[in-house]
């Protein structure tokens, strides 16, 4: 949407929220006379901002104003609203941790009620992407403006533990537990069901995860929790959770928010209450009709979340060491070996995986690859593309016997080659006549934004999307455009 189209599409006024989304941690790196200076700086540049805009401002709770404008300024708005967020994010002060503003707009209802809505519903959006961004809602459909900062991970464990006795409460209240992930799970989606479900069978209830075919990413860690006894019976398929899916049965995804995703859309549908689980940035399409959802896209991965929920849960969970040590590889997995969206929780997670019987070399194990993914690998490598400098782009071959970690496999890899910020591996997937696409950024280039183009998402730092009604070709040349476009509006 161009300013200009917002601006004409929008009656009357624009409804606001504005949040100063790290507000506590911001406080906290700053001496506490510097305080009233900070918040008087802050309160200064918004409120120049509303003059500039012709509207009115008032902050209503410490960190949270109420911004209403023209429609006819929304264009205005959107030119300046980068430089407005910058000139915040730079009053650091001596804070090592500078502020920085979370926006929400409604605009196109026939009410003043509908247009409060819209705008928490933006703001509420906004957050779930990682904060320090612009998002506007109108009858139809979401825009996004922004987003340039990095997920920062928040230290308090307040939230961790409340969701673990919202959890506990919740399974109690069941007659079972069912888990259930993404298609084409990975070792984060099933490391993080494991977990979930020894905090329901620690509880007493029956637990079942939905987990139709082992693919190479999950194969070895599938096998091992097999090898469990009481595993042999976990892992049903998608028509047999149908069968067991009652009035009040739990379900519990993981490792996805958008229903779009889900290993079996129609078991969430006949589901009566559901609890979300995930870390990635929040979508337009995301689940909402929950009884409880833990989504916090600071989080390193769902294995990291749901390690958390077993420390303060009220039972005394005990982990097996195969699902220790799923949860581990998770982590790993996610983190590329610790060095990406890591903070101090991401590492206490691990120490606990590992008091509870982890072990980091049969985890290393579960990470193997076999020779031909490695020769895919290899190939994708080798025949990638420098594009606009700094980018790579690489086309992984379509025999690869698991295409989507064989792509992102490969994105990961090249971003170890010097001068590359940002790389992206395609992949055709004749089965599902679909085009995969995995991007990786060292964090300069935000690669959901480009992905989200494609119906995709993820994170700042690694995204995808399953693209349909393209060939590999037009996939390919669509993602350079898509790409310059980025890279123009940025610069």
């Amino acid at each position: 949407m161009s300013a200009d189209e917002g601006a004409k599409r929008a009656p009357g006024v624009i409804v606001g929220l504005i949040l100063i989304d790290n507000y506590d941690d911001v406080l906290d790196s700053l001496e506490e006379y510097r305080h009233p200076v900070l918040l008087a700086m802050i309160d200064r540049k918004i409120s120049a901002m509303a003059r500039q805009t012709q509207g009115i401002v008032k902050k209503f709770e410490r960190d949270k104003y109420l911004f209403i404008f023209p429609a006819d300024k929304l264009d205005y708005f959107i030119e300046t609203k980068t430089g407005f967020i910058s000139q915040i994010r730079g009053i650091g002060m001596a804070s090592k941790l500078p502020p920085t503003l979370s926006i929400g707009l409604g605009m196109g209802a026939d009410s003043l009620t509908q247009l409060m809505d819209y705008a928490r519903a933006s703001l509420d959006l906004a957050l779930g992407r990682g904060g320090d961004q612009l998002l506007i809602k109108d009858p139809d459909k979401y825009y996004f403006y922004g987003g340039k900062a990095r997920e920062s991970t928040q230290n308090s464990r307040v939230r961790a533990r409340v969701k673990a006795y919202a959890l506990t409460e919740l399974i109690e209240e069941a007659s079972s537990v069912i888990v259930m992930g993404h298609r084409a799970p990975d070792l984060d989606c099933l490391g993080s069901a494991a977990g979930v479900y020894r905090i329901a069978q620690t509880m007493g209830k029956k637990g079942y995860i939905v987990f139709n075919d082992a693919t190479s990413a999950t194969g070895a860690a599938h096998d091992r929790l097999l090898k469990e006894q009481e595993y042999g019976s976990v892992f049903v398929t998608s028509e047999k959770a149908m069968e067991m899916m009652a009035k009040d049965t739990l379900l519990v995804i993981v490792d996805t928010h958008r229903a779009s995703l889900l290993e079996h859309r129609p078991l969430y549908q006949a589901a009566k209450k559901v609890v979300v689980l995930d870390h990635h940035r929040k979508s337009a399409e995301a689940i909402e009709n929950t009884v409880m959802s833990y989504h916090e896209p600071f989080a390193s991965s769902t294995c990291e979340l749901v390690t958390e929920l077993v420390t303060y849960v009220n039972a005394n969970v005990q982990l097996k060491e195969a699902e220790a040590d799923a949860l581990l590889a998770g982590i790993t997995v996610d983190t590329k070996n610790f060095s990406l969206k890591t903070g101090a929780r991401t590492f206490e997670a691990a120490a606990f995986l590992q008091r509870n019987g982890a072990d980091t070399m049969r985890v290393r194990m579960l990470l193997q690859n076999d020779m031909s993914a490695f020769k895919a690998k290899s190939i994708t490598v080798n025949t990638a593309e420098t594009f606009m400098g700094n980018m790579a782009v690489s086309v992984c071959p379509s025999d690869a016997e698991n295409p989507s970690l064989t792509t992102a496999q490969a994105a990961d890899e090249l971003l170890n080659i010097s001068g590359i910020i940002a790389s992206f591996v395609l992949c055709e997937n004749a089965v599902d006549d679909e085009v995969l696409v995995s991007a990786r950024s060292l964090g300069e280039v935000n690669v959901q934004e480009i992905m989200e183009k494609f119906g995709g998402g993820g994170h700042q730092t690694a995204a995808g999307a399953q693209v349909r009604g393209m060939t590999l070709e037009e996939t390919r040349e669509e993602l350079k455009m898509e790409i310059e476009k980025y890279l123009r509006i940025k610069r």
